[in-house]
């Protein structure tokens, strides 16, 4: 039991030296990445409800 609480603990100083390492991006990047992410979602939205909805259409008017 005392083995697992001394590799957490080295687990886990291991972590923080890790995120010491870390390049984080700026608050400028983040907010610019996170509004790729959002148009990129908007976009594959938008573009597979249309195609979904030809789809459907087509269905609906081969089968009457």
């Amino acid at each position: 039991m005392a083995g697992a609480v001394k590799r957490t603990g080295q687990f886990l100083r291991d972590v923080v030296k890790e995120l010491k390492r870390v390049s984080w991006p700026t608050r400028k990047e983040l907010v610019r990445y996170s509004l790729v992410v959002v148009a990129t979602v908007i976009f594959m939205s938008v573009f597979f409800g249309v195609i979904d909805l030809g789809i459907s259409e087509l269905v609906r008017f081969i089968l009457g």
